[in-house]
């Protein structure tokens, strides 16, 4: 303890450079805990929007497989469309246990968002939808009253946009239709918040496109049967067949070259953190050699000195690493939302997930750069010559 509170009156002395070298630590330990929180954080919202799909594979209009995976997570991408027959091919499937057609198409309103404009995405669905994502409920409403019926049911986000409850019309410029809404889902936390659905049959009616699917969801009775089961529909020259699996691959490969720039910062603030804890403590040491000098003449070992030079490293990167950790927390918010700006695609929930196994691990880390960073001037210090270092010679 006493040479705990020694190192600490050593370092106060230069109160400037040791708050520096301090605050250089905790931006390198701030950077890695931000890099980890982003790491733990995201693969559980990612994998939180898959498991709220409800389905294991999305079948699709032959195209580019990121566009599919762009349709699948976030409701956008290439609307390509696919022959309906498909999916009766696919239905009568005895692996298949529940499958959804889907008929998505994407409109401009000019008097979206006060006059401002902006897309909307509407949706054709059957009740087979509902039979995919049961945990789905309504706010307020009901489902539609019929399968070809002029009607729409509004996720919550696209409600509270434009304002709508059960009762209101919204109108289609661009076909010159007139819909009711019947319904509107509680928050589901994915994509289907923004979007408006309609019945299938009316989607292809209103729209144009009759006998079109844009995507076909299908969850199987076993997923041992996936690798079968897409090898069987590969055969079919007109769609493309994305599983859960491959939407991962995608997602995350487009977000692997963020992750590794960001890692590359880290390991180079902390390069340059080490490097300033080792220079302050050189200085330290340096500007005490006769000091240090006394202390061995008055029977001070080597391992005395050591530690004691040892313990100086260990205190500034244990509240460097505090500090860092606090930063973190602090900022976490703030660097999720520029996060979210630059990804090509960032999944709902919260990225930054920051559990105190990970703050501990972080804070034994900042120790343990103090370690190795005091080993050298604690080490040059040790070895001083009593005589020569009284003397100023060292």
């Amino acid at each position: 303890m006493k040479l705990a509170i020694l190192a600490y009156k050593n370092l106060n002395r230069k109160k400037i450079r040791t708050i520096l070298t301090i605050f250089g630590v905790a931006i390198a330990v701030s950077v890695m805990v931000i890099l980890s929180g982003f790491s733990i954080g995201y693969k559980k919202a990612l994998n939180n929007d898959i498991d709220k799909m409800g389905y294991q594979v999305l079948i699709t209009a032959k195209g580019c497989p990121y566009e599919a995976a762009t349709l699948m997570l976030k409701g956008g991408g290439g609307l390509v469309y696919m022959s309906q027959d498909i999916y009766g091919k696919v239905a009568y499937d005895p692996r298949v246990d529940k499958i959804a057609p889907q008929l998505m198409y994407t409109v401009y309103d000019d008097q979206l968002q006060n006059g401002k404009g902006g897309f909307i995405i509407y949706v054709g669905v059957d009740n087979s939808y509902i039979d995919l994502k049961p945990w789905y409920k309504f706010q307020v409403g009901n489902w539609f009253s019929d399968d070809n019926a002029d009607e729409v049911i509004m996720g919550y986000e696209s409600a509270e946009l434009e304002q709508r409850t059960v009762g209101d019309k919204i109108f289609i410029p661009k076909f010159n239709k007139v819909l009711t809404v019947v319904g509107v889902f509680e928050r589901t936390g994915t994509q289907d918040d923004g979007l408006i659905f309609i019945p299938l049959k009316s989607a292809q009616r209103i729209f144009n496109l009759s006998g079109k699917l844009s995507s076909i969801g299908v969850k199987l009775k076993d997923i041992k049967n996936l690798p079968d089961f897409e090898k069987d529909l590969y055969d079919e020259a007109s769609i493309q067949v994305v599983s859960m699996s491959q939407v991962k691959n995608t997602v995350i490969s487009l977000v692997s070259t963020t992750r590794t720039l960001i890692s590359s910062i880290a390991l180079v603030a902390i390069f340059i953190a080490v490097i300033g804890v080792v220079d302050t403590i050189l200085m330290s040491v340096f500007e005490r050699t006769q000091e240090i000098g006394v202390m061995k003449a008055i029977g001070a070992t080597k391992f005395d000195v050591f530690r004691l030079v040892w313990m100086e490293t260990i205190i500034i990167c244990l509240i460097g690493g505090i500090a860092g950790i606090i930063i973190a927390l602090l900022g976490g918010n703030m660097v999720e939302y520029f996060i979210r700006k630059v990804l090509p695609y960032a999944p709902n929930g919260k990225l930054m997930v920051f559990n105190l196994k990970l703050l501990i691990l972080s804070l034994f880390g900042a120790i343990a750069l103090g370690l190795i960073s005091g080993v050298y001037p604690a080490f040059r210090a040790s070895v001083m010559k009593p005589i020569k270092a009284m003397r100023g010679g060292e």
